[in-house]
């Protein structure tokens, strides 16, 4: 399954893009999680800590995700 996927804040600054496909051969945040790391290790643990959301509610590494569903990875912030 190919999955779009949004990104935001740091995650958007290293790779230079707005949004990525990814394919993944699970159903789940978790598996998503895990092909992103695979497709794009410059990001790192950042993925490990980040958000994600499945059509505009957080969800966990058990969300199931739909071909159909909007994705977003909210990466951690920091500031002051």
């Amino acid at each position: 399954m190919i999955v779009e996927i949004k990104l935001f804040a740091s995650a958007r600054e290293q790779l230079g893009v707005e949004v990525v496909r990814v394919d993944m051969s699970g159903q789940t945040v978790g598996d998503l999680r895990n092909a992103m790391t695979a497709a794009y290790p410059e990001l790192g643990s950042m993925l490990q800590q980040s958000l994600f959301a499945v059509n505009a509610d957080y969800a966990n590494d058990a969300t199931v995700i739909q071909v159909s569903d909007e994705v977003a990875c909210i990466p951690p912030v920091s500031g002051g």
